[in-house]
């Protein structure tokens, strides 16, 4: 991905996640171009990036947004265009929020057979009044998924994500599966279109022929559509195989490729720490606050060093930072809060980093903003975007309330 440049940022807070509309707008037209030669649906997964000033934007390009929940569901609803579809799926639906919930969704997709039948009434009972019309839908378990890490992995033998096959084909038997109307399953992570073939291939083998009158199948998220080497004409072939069996509209709900290498995480070096072994710069920013997934996942992101003006004495001077012990100054670079595992990770840069420079991480779109959290009381970085123009635009800062108002 391009590098912002020194201007941008040394003139934006730290820390801050700086979005580059021009990136967003690439994946975007990626996406519309997908849409247009296949003819299936595509949704924003909100759950990957749901900075909402970009939703009138990315309306204009996709069919609508993927809710997990109440609070996404409502978010969609209000930000994206009013033809925009808003479909929501949770493991189960409390009462209340499918109350709340109705009068905002397209689809909705049920977990079980059990969910589906508490609820349906209610769906009739709302198509009936002339409102808005829902169909509802059931995710089943692929059972087959090249997931490694298995917190991420939607389709392992003890998921709660869907029904299995033989749950499946034992309650479409029955007449349980009458008023569905789609089919839902997920269990991609990064992957490429070869790997939705094989769950393809896996679902035909277990699940057999899906029921008839299919209004749609939703493939899921997790394709890495708009990384350069993805296999885009594979996908095609794959969207018309699921249609041509079904007959249906195929849906895909990709996050990470909406906003893949499309934002940064700018961050400042506070001081240098020397350990008995080693050098640790600490950062203003935190992994565990403020990219949970190097954590959780684990991987050590990319980044660049931007020496602080009087030292660069230059205007566009930045250093990759490896993340190897190749070039010959070693450092880790972690967070300011009280967890002894707060560590971005380890690199090597041409020239040492001091307090006040900056570090720059890629790909931090994703998974940052909708996932991070004030553990110690550690601020929550500015939202900021570069526009097409190169113009810094300041979207929120965060301050002290936005702390206290989450505990009491």
């Amino acid at each position: 991905m391009t590098v912002p440049s020194n201007y941008i940022v040394f003139e934006a807070p730290s820390p801050v996640y700086l979005i580059d509309e021009g990136a967003l707008l690439k994946n975007a037209k990626i996406l519309r171009e997908l849409r247009e030669k296949s003819g299936c649906k595509i949704l924003l997964a909100q759950k990957a990036f749901s900075c909402y000033p970009f939703y009138p934007m990315l309306s204009d390009y996709l069919d609508g947004a993927a809710s997990s929940g109440l609070f996404e569901a409502r978010l969609a609803r209000e930000e994206m265009k009013e033809e925009s579809e808003v479909h929501v799926y949770q493991p189960a639906y409390s009462e209340d929020d499918f109350e709340s919930l109705i009068p905002l969704v397209d689809a909705f997709v049920f977990n079980s057979f059990e969910q589906w039948e508490k609820y349906s009434e209610r769906v009739i009972e709302h198509n009936l009044s002339g409102e808005r019309q829902i169909s509802c839908g059931l995710r089943i378990n692929p059972g087959y998924s090249e997931v490694e890490v298995a917190l991420y992995d939607p389709a392992r033998p003890d998921s709660r994500h869907g029904v299995p096959a033989k749950a499946f084909k034992k309650g479409v038997a029955e007449g349980r599966f009458e008023g569905l109307s789609g089919i839902h399953f997920h269990s991609l992570c990064e992957q490429g279109a070869d790997t939705l073939e094989r769950t393809l291939d896996a679902i035909d083998a277990s699940f057999g022929r899906l029921p008839k009158g299919l209004r749609w199948v939703n493939l899921g998220g997790g394709h890495l559509i708009t990384k350069d080497d993805y296999d885009r004409e594979l996908l095609i072939r794959l969207i018309g195989r699921v249609a041509d069996q079904t007959g249906a509209t195929v849906y895909l709900e990709p996050g990470e490729a909406v906003a893949l290498n499309a934002g940064w995480l700018l961050s400042t070096v506070l001081d240098l720490f020397r350990p008995d072994e080693g050098i640790v710069a600490i950062m203003d920013s935190s992994a565990a606050c403020h990219m949970p997934d190097v954590l959780e996942m684990p991987y050590t992101p990319q980044c660049y060093l931007f020496p602080a003006a009087e030292r660069s004495g230059k205007d566009k001077v930045f250093y990759r930072g490896e993340r190897n012990a190749s070039l010959p100054y070693r450092v880790t670079l972690a967070g300011p809060t009280c967890l002894s595992g707060d560590v971005i990770g380890s690199y090597s840069f041409e020239i040492p980093p001091l307090p006040g420079d900056r570090i720059v991480f890629t790909d931090m779109a994703i998974y940052t903003m909708c996932k991070n959290n004030t553990f110690n009381g550690i601020p929550l970085p500015s939202i900021a975007m570069t526009k097409l123009s190169g113009e810094l635009k300041l979207l929120r800062r965060f301050g002290y309330n936005d702390f206290k108002s989450r505990l009491g």
